[in-house]
Parts: structure tokens; sequence; C-alpha cells
């Protein structure tokens, strides 16, 4: 077997780019400390620096066969791992508007209307329990472990006798797969709002 510590990044990406997926560990290996140092420097959150390495990564390997590594690897990683930040960075400022625009709502509406957003709240939490119900089972419990009993990727990796980049990967994967399902009903509640 041979060790592709020694090869430069740019024989990595060679390498990579054909489907070699012992290339891709070895930039994994390589990167993903440095990553994920630079990415909890950002955002002070162990787990979603995790979940932001994670899929930059996750990214990398689907698109290996359409990305141009413009710059060098590192260069590449890095801009990925901000551009990634920042959508959060945006999306999280997109739902503190709203949820604040909601609140505000809330405060200056008759209780009829208020009762009509608890409903459509209820419903959406009914539609997001059904969609987290509708998850493969490993990826549910995991996702559930995480999100809802707010455990550690650790901790989720000791109890279910799995490694924490499985663990990792779970929640990564479901949360991609319910912002394709609920994604484009929360822009309609969204739509109604501003209506």
């Amino acid at each position: 077997m041979t060790t592709l510590k020694h090869f430069s990044d740019s024989e990595l990406v060679d390498l990579f780019k054909s489907g070699d997926q012992a290339a891709y560990v070895e930039i994994y290996d390589r990167y993903t400390l440095t990553l994920f140092n630079h990415a909890y420097n950002k955002t002070r959150n162990r787990e979603e620096a995790k979940d932001v390495v994670q899929e930059v990564f996750t990214t990398l390997w689907a698109k290996r066969d359409q990305i141009n590594f413009q710059s060098n690897l590192s260069g590449y990683l890095y801009t990925s791992l901000r551009n990634n930040i920042l959508n959060r960075i945006a999306r999280q400022s997109i739902l503190d508007k709203y949820t604040t625009s909601l609140i505000q709502f809330i405060q200056t509406e008759t209780s009829q209307i208020i009762t009509d957003h608890l409903i459509r709240e209820h419903e959406l939490a009914a539609l997001i329990e059904k969609e987290i119900a509708a998850l493969p089972s490993k990826m549910r419990q995991v996702f559930e472990l995480s999100r809802k009993q707010h455990l550690s990727h650790k901790e989720i990796a000791a109890q279910l006798d799995i490694s924490e980049q499985t663990v990792s990967k779970h929640v990564t994967n479901a949360l991609k797969i319910l912002r394709v399902r609920l994604g484009f009903f929360i822009y309609l509640l969204m739509l109604f709002h501003l209506l």
C-alpha cells in the first residue's frame, strides 16, 4: 500500500480528481484540523465548526469532477470554508430578521391572528417532525440525539458505537435532506407573512 503523506497537494489533487479515495482521505487528514480551528475561530461553536468542515469535505467529494482548482488546494479549501461560514451567517441573519419581524407582528395583531399564527406554527412543527421521521433510521436517530437531546458528536458516537465522522456525516446529510424538503414550505410561510 502506497502512502500519500509525502505527495504534494497538486499531486493529491490530480489523484483526487480521478476519484482516488486514498487521495481524498489524505486531503481530509491533512487539512481537517486546520480548517476546524479556522472555523471554530469564526463561529466559536465546536459543533457548528465540525458541521462546516464536514460540509466542505462532503461537497469536495461530491463535486470532485466539476471542481476547477484555480488556486492551490489549501486556498480552495479555505475559500470554501469561508463561503460556507458566510452563507450560514447570512441565513442566520435572515432568520433573525424574520424572528424579530414575527415577534413584532405577534405583539401588534389581534388574538385571532395570533391564533392563526399558532396553528401555522403547529403545522410547521408537525411537518418538520414528519420529515425527520422520514429520514433513514440511523440518520434520524443520530439527528435526534444531536438536535433534540443536544448531545455532542462524541457522546452520540459513544452511545451508538459508531465513529464521530459517521455521526457528523449523518447530521450533515440530515440537514441537507431537511433543507431540501422544508425549504419551499418555509419560503411560503415567509411570503404569506410579508403580504
